[in-house]
């Protein structure tokens, strides 16, 4: 007999699996794909963001949304320090401060009873419910991926590619497998 479904407990899973599953292993495709380290602190302009800066920016926001937010974890974030980061550290630095973050939310959220989805908490002097945190968090590291994949084809053009089309249909390139 199949258990019933359970909406929230799928929610928690699904979000769990984005980000270790597709968001990490896409990041980690991309940033190996740079030529350099130093593309990792390229900008397009003035304005832009590099991909190191969005990395060490989605780590804080991971951190305080989910670890702190949810887990009750001290805050200990400079968001304004995340975007001032603009360079001195090589790809690999940054690239273990986000798999840590998403391995340390992932833990949080491995934790969680669906159950308390509901319960509220405040976050960015906002009151949200741990739905609400956990949902932003995905989206927001979404966008932001996007960013990195983008810029990062602008710095190594034709070196990202994650699905190849085919007559049987479109084939995964990378490693969704992974394990953080």
């Amino acid at each position: 007999m199949t258990p019933p479904f359970d909406p929230a407990a799928a929610f928690i899973a699904r979000s769990r699996d984005l980000l270790r599953h597709t968001y990490l292993p896409k990041v980690r495709a991309t940033v190996a794909a740079l030529p350099t380290d130093d593309d990792l602190w390229w900008r397009p302009g003035a304005d832009g963001n590099a991909i190191g800066t969005l990395l060490v920016h989605m780590a804080g926001n991971m951190r305080q949304y989910i670890e702190s937010g949810i887990g009750g974890a001290p805050l200990v974030r400079d968001r304004d320090a995340e975007f001032a980061t603009v360079g001195g550290r090589t790809r690999d630095e940054v690239l273990a401060e986000f798999t840590d973050a998403v391995r340390s939310c992932d833990a949080v959220l491995a934790a969680i009873d669906p159950g308390t989805l509901g319960v509220r908490t405040v976050v960015q002097g906002r009151e949200l419910t741990r739905l609400d945190v956990v949902y932003q968090v995905v989206e927001h590291v979404a966008g932001h991926v996007g960013q990195v994949i983008q810029l990062a084809k602008w710095r190594a053009p034709g070196a990202i590619r994650f699905y190849e089309a085919s007559t049987h249909g479109v084939r995964v390139l990378w490693d969704r497998d992974e394990t953080p």
